[in-house]
């Protein structure tokens, strides 16, 4: 290879014209030319070129609200245009069809339903987003951030999200969550500006000096921005996420999809029953009732007949189950303390001798340790319920009362504040 032949720096290939890639590298001008001469507009007088080239050329591009980055656009469709003939692309609406011929004219239609462009504008979409969300998270490791509240004058160093949850905090103003806001300094100023300008945030209605403005917003509860006002939109990352579609329609199209599917959840639900352990063997039952039979017939402990004799509560109901569950688990004969190799031989002592037919003293399982379950997943205890029938004298005893402490009850007298003030109140009428 000679020295001519050497590559001095990178190459890259053509790409296709038909390709919107082909708008990779655009100038950085405050200009957009028209897409057929030479006409060049500022950005934000985008309105007065589309005019332009409504009346000189005859073209309506459609749903231009929607473009993400006009001046691309505009740039990638003047050099299509300059290969191709302007009919390959557009559609021809005829005006004046019933006059005569001289008396009509055509004009040229750009819109989404040609491949070409919808994948262009779907393009320009995704690169504002990552623009978007590339600048919104410099604004959340921003440090340098400084501003004035717009309320109370008092001033905010570091992180935008300071100021901001300061003023929803303080003076019940709040534009959003700082993670949901994007271009934060410019969206202040716009604030501030109206303000500057006596203008209501809300209602936008102009007064004529600041005190009347203030007391205006506080009275009416005008604290907030109005959200129909699509001045704000571009402040807001929801307005970026969705090719087409604004705040308003994502919000709706989430709220569609949550109550869509509240309703096929409810629509398919099915209530599985809960079924209980028997306390002396593996049956279940999804009922209390029909546990306390199977136990009755089958181990001749007869739960609900305790539970009425011995007027259980609630509580008492727990330490019981958890108390024979105990002994239950560790082998051993809850009336005589015999223990056992196997639960069989557990249950056939019990059922023989008739001691499971019969409760030990109360002192030994009404204890404060059985209100903690045996068996996690003991779905008996979940089951069980209190009488109103069955409440008697003796429960109202067994309900733990602290008494105070009367042990040296004439100091108590003695000391107290009541005491005091009525000395006092004595002693002054004594003088009057």
């Amino acid at each position: 290879m000679t020295d001519t032949e050497c590559i001095l720096e990178p190459l890259t290939l053509p790409e296709s014209p038909a390709s919107p890639a082909g708008v990779a590298a655009v100038e950085d001008s405050p200009y957009v030319p028209c897409i057929f001469c030479k006409e060049c507009y500022l950005l934000p007088e985008q309105s007065q070129l589309l005019k332009h080239m409504i009346i000189e050329h005859k073209l309506v591009i459609a749903d231009v609200k929607l473009v993400a980055d006009f001046r691309r656009y505009i740039l990638y469709w003047k050099k299509r245009f300059a290969e191709q003939p302007i009919t390959d692309f557009c559609s021809v609406i005829r005006t004046n069809s019933e006059a005569p011929l001289e008396e009509q004219d055509n004009y040229f239609l750009l819109c989404d339903v040609l491949p070409e462009d919808r994948l262009l504008r779907e393009q320009l979409q995704q690169k504002r987003l990552r623009e978007i969300l590339e600048q919104q998270q410099r604004e959340r490791d921003d440090t340098s951030f400084h501003s004035m509240c717009m309320f109370c004058d008092q001033e905010f160093t570091g992180n935008r999200s300071v100021l901001l949850n300061h003023m929803a905090r303080e003076h019940a103003f709040n534009i959003g969550l700082p993670d949901n806001i994007v271009n934060c300094c410019e969206f202040l100023a716009v604030l501030q500006e109206k303000l500057d300008n006596l203008q209501c945030l809300y209602c936008e209605k102009i007064f004529r000096d600041k005190n009347t403005l203030k007391d205006h917003m506080r009275k009416k509860q005008h604290r907030r921005i109005n959200a129909r006002n699509k001045e704000y939109d571009r402040f807001y990352i929801i307005n970026y996420l969705e090719f087409g579609k604004s705040w308003e329609e994502v919000q709706s199209e989430d709220d569609r999809e949550i109550l869509d599917n509240l309703e096929e959840d409810w629509s398919d639900w099915e209530e599985h029953p809960v079924c209980a352990v028997c306390l002396f063997c593996e049956q279940q039952a999804d009922t209390t009732g029909k546990l306390s039979l199977h136990m009755q017939k089958s181990h001749g402990f007869d739960f609900l007949k305790i539970k009425s004799e011995h007027g259980l509560n609630f509580y008492q109901q727990v330490k019981l189950v958890n108390f024979i569950r105990r002994e239950i688990h560790h082998c051993r004969c809850y009336n005589c303390q015999e223990k056992f190799q196997s639960k069989g031989g557990l249950i056939s002592h019990m059922e023989e001798t008739k001691h499971i037919t019969f409760l030990p003293p109360r002192s030994t399982w009404d204890q404060p340790q059985y209100y903690f379950p045996t068996y996690e997943n003991d779905t008996l205890l979940c089951t069980l319920s209190d009488s109103e029938d069955l409440v008697t004298e003796d429960q109202s005893e067994d309900v733990p009362v602290v008494s105070e402490d009367i042990s040296n009850l004439k100091a108590l007298k003695q000391s107290s504040v009541l005491n005091q003030l009525l000395c006092e109140e004595n002693n002054s009428r004594e003088k009057n």
